[in-house]
Formats: structure tokens, sequence, C-alpha cells
């Protein structure tokens, strides 16, 4: 099993790469041409608590749907959020190829004082799969590395008491373009993501039809995973493409097969909630009513 190395800060961070001490103890940009990872922790995994942007230049791969391309060969985001493991490989082709490329890094105490912080959470593509990565247009790349030369600028000055509010600003705008960028990623991959919706849509009737039957409620997670998804990017896909969540998806789908059985067996509300993966009756009876208006009862004598 591989050893799991934990860095707590961008200074651990640095003397691990052979870098001198960051000129900000909470944010940097470093570029990989810049160091050497030791040969002692190839085959590792770190795991950084801190934010880390990764930036990849040039052709990472375009994503096919027949003979169409829908995505930017410029560059390449992937954004990778506190607490999550990266796996360290010894050098090799690839590695070289993104010497092209940088890292923006700034740890959570950097945004504890700020608006961000309350914030950041809507910034779901740091949970998002390396797989899901932003890819970039010349001019998204633009926009993106002026925003990272003012952070730079910002802390490579004598900080004084806007300092810190003005690098918090940059990374907020930062990622608010990211946001943007993402969405136009989306829109360009509708059709891919179409059968996406059809595939998530299949995955719940096939939930409920295994000849292996199930245990408790379908989730997100598990749903995402068997369609090769990060369960952050699947609920944000389907939010674009139909304006519901991953979630709420899965809960109007065991709404309506509830319904159908409410109206068309003789099965109790208990019955009916275990077989639809309750654990509790009373927990199916509350989300039928939020998602309806009526108690299963009320509803079933209804008809």
């Amino acid at each position: 099993m591989s050893q799991i190395i934990p860095i707590k800060s961008i200074n651990e961070a640095h003397q691990m790469m052979g870098l001198t001490n960051p000129k900000h103890p909470l944010v940097a940009v470093v570029k990989p041409s810049e160091f050497t990872i030791p040969l002692d922790f190839q085959g590792f995994k770190v795991v950084p608590e801190f934010y880390q942007i990764m930036f990849k230049k040039g052709d990472c791969g375009t994503l096919q749907y027949g003979r169409n391309s829908y995505d930017y060969e410029d560059g390449t985001l992937i954004f990778i959020a506190p607490g999550q493991s990266i796996t360290v490989t010894s050098p090799n082709e690839e590695t070289e190829i993104a010497h092209a490329g940088w890292s923006l890094v700034f740890h959570p105490d950097l945004l504890r004082k700020s608006g961000l912080a309350g914030k950041i959470q809507r910034y779901t593509f740091f949970n998002y799969e390396v797989h899901e990565a932003l890819h970039l247009s010349e001019e998204e790349i633009k926009t993106i590395e002026d925003l990272r030369d003012k952070i730079i600028a910002e802390y490579s000055l004598n900080l004084d008491r806007h300092s810190q509010n003005l690098i918090v600003t940059n990374i907020e705008l930062f990622l608010d373009y990211c946001l943007r960028f993402y969405d136009r990623q989306f829109y360009t991959r509708t059709n891919l993501h179409s059968d996406v919706v059809s595939r998530f849509k299949r995955s719940l009737k096939e939930y409920y039809t295994t000849e292996n039957g199930f245990q408790g409620l379908p989730t997100v997670h598990d749903t995402a995973e068997s369609l090769s998804l990060s369960a952050n990017y699947l609920s944000d896909l389907l939010k674009k493409e139909t304006g519901k969540t991953a979630q709420e998806h899965i809960h109007l789908y065991i709404i309506e097969k509830a319904k159908t059985q409410l109206l068309n067996s003789g099965e109790s509300i208990s019955q009916i909630a275990y077989s639809l993966g309750f654990d509790y009756p009373q927990h199916f009876s509350s989300l039928f009513k939020s998602k309806t208006g009526f108690s299963p009862r009320a509803y079933r004598t209804m008809a």
C-alpha cells in the first residue's frame, strides 16, 4: 500500500519540492519546470491541506462525440480541494509536457475572514475527477492568466493592509470565470450530456429491477460511479441539462414509483416504503408529502 504523506502548509510543499520559501505563507504560483520531486517521494500519495488549481498547456485530449469535437485544445485546468490525495509519479514524457503549465495554490486560512470562505462550496468543480477537467480556449487562458499575474504581483509586493483583500478578490474572480467557462463547456457538450441523462435515468430503473435486489435508496455517489462520473459533476451536468440536481431526479423517480404502487397494489405504506429502500416508513411519508403535498395515505384515498 502506498505511503501517505500529509502536507499541512504551502511552505512544507515548497520544502518537499526543493523550492525557496514562498513569498506569502498562504498563497503561491509554482511552475513544474522550477522544481524536481525527490525520488524518495515517487510512488507515494501526498495529501495537501490547501486548494490547488493546476494548468496544463497544450492538447490534453479532446472529447469526441460521434465525429464532432466539443472541447478546446489550448489548455486544461484541474481543481483539487484540501484533503484529496495525489500520487507522485516518476518523470516521463507527460510530465515533460506538463512543464509548460503552472499551479495556483492557496490555503483555507487565507479565506477565513473573507466572504469567499462562505462561498467556496459553490465551486463544486474542486470535487470533480481529473477526466472532468476544464478545457480552455486561448482567450479563456488569457483571462485566467491575467488574474494569476495579479495574484502574483500582490503577494510579491511588500504586504500591506490591502494585500489580503486584493489577493482573495482576485482568487474569487478567477473562480467565477472558471464557473462561466464550465457553463460554456457543459453547453458545448450538450449532445454527450443528453446521452448521460438517458443513462442516468436508465440506471435508476435498473437499480429497482436488478435480479440481485438492492439495499437502501439509490445514492448520487453510487449512481455517478456507475456512470464513471463524480457525484458533483453529475449533479452539475443534470442541473444544466434539466434544471434539477441528481438528488432531485432520484427523489422524483422514487415518488413516481411510489405513486404507482400506492394506486395499483394492496401493499401497506410500510411495505411500499421498505420496497423502495427506505429504512423507516416515516422517512418515506415525509419525502412523499414534501414532493406532492399529500401523505401517502391521503394520496391513495384520492383515487
